[in-house]
């Protein structure tokens, strides 16, 4: 098929902001031309792209799987020329990084400012997604890095570093005092209301494969996308909430949480930074990358 690349920059822009408008604005071209690129296109294409009419404009089913693809060249063809400009110094750039609120917060804000006192020319882009979203923007050249819990199934194409042990534990608030000084079977958690993550989190991935090996089954009352606010909704006794200890240490040392003591041992996990083989690396990216001994 004989398509220009000039016909699919342009049905980027316009899917990308699903605005005709927009695109010309962006290609500095004019909206009649952007619907003539488009036009020509689908006859290419032989299907249609967008279904448009005169308050908004939608992808087909065509249009989102060639947007898809598309959208990953665009990120591979920026990558490329952020690498070439990038080559002989760090005068200039941007370092796109992946990585949930909870892990920027607890883990990954000392790092930032190493960075920027280190290259101050260059520009930090975070991108804030649960771990599975953060692997899906690398997969797609959305993001240079990511930092992220490391999940049971590993992608072959991800170059892993492993930065550090975590560990889960599960906590309460002093509403739930009597359980301190209690050794408690998992199956027994069932007893008491129960926060946790949402299931397109790679940690309660992690908890319900660990629970379904053991042939346990635990079945929340609440679930978040926050680690922050399951920590506050222990605090103050709405539950028993699952979380990563390190992301706790003031709660605890401040008494306003406890780590319940439970019979079974849930092991530890990783966190690590993760970057794609075949996707060029900035080298902003790699001096990133590298603060981490």
């Amino acid at each position: 098929m004989d398509v220009s690349f000039e016909l699919y920059k342009v049905f980027y822009y316009v899917a990308r902001d699903l605005s005709f408008s927009s695109a010309s604005n962006s290609l500095y071209i004019s909206q009649s031309a952007v619907s003539q690129s488009v036009k020509l296109l689908e006859e290419k294409m032989n299907c249609r792209l967008f279904i448009r009419n005169t308050k908004q404009v939608k992808l087909t089913r065509e249009g989102e799987v060639l947007f898809e693809y598309i959208s990953q060249a665009f990120n591979f063809i920026k990558a490329g020329e952020r690498r070439v400009s990038e080559l002989r110094s760090l005068e200039s750039g941007e370092v796109r990084i992946g990585a949930s609120d909870t892990i920027c917060k607890h883990y990954l804000l000392p790092y930032f400012k190493k960075f920027i006192s280190l290259y101050p020319n260059i520009n930090i882009q975070v991108i804030n997604r649960t771990s599975p979203m953060c692997i899906e923007l690398l997969n797609n050249g959305a993001v240079d890095v990511t930092v992220v819990n490391i999940p049971e199934k590993q992608d072959k194409y991800h170059i892993i570093k492993e930065l550090k042990k975590i560990q889960d534990v599960f906590i309460a608030g002093n509403n739930f005092a009597h359980l301190k000084d209690k050794a408690i079977p998992l199956d027994e958690l069932n007893r008491y209301p129960l926060l946790m993550l949402e299931r397109n989190t790679i940690t309660r991935e992690f908890i319900d494969s660990y629970l379904k090996h053991r042939g346990i089954s635990l079945t929340p009352e609440i679930e978040l996308g926050s680690v922050d606010l399951l920590v506050e909704l222990a605090k103050i006794g709405l539950g028993i909430s699952f979380v990563v200890r390190d992301y706790i240490e003031k709660e605890l040392s401040d008494g306003d949480i406890f780590v319940l003591n439970i019979k079974e041992s849930i092991p530890q996990r990783s966190l690590g930074i993760i970057t794609h083989k075949n996707i060029p690396v900035s080298l902003a990216a790699q001096k990133f990358v590298q603060l981490f001994h």
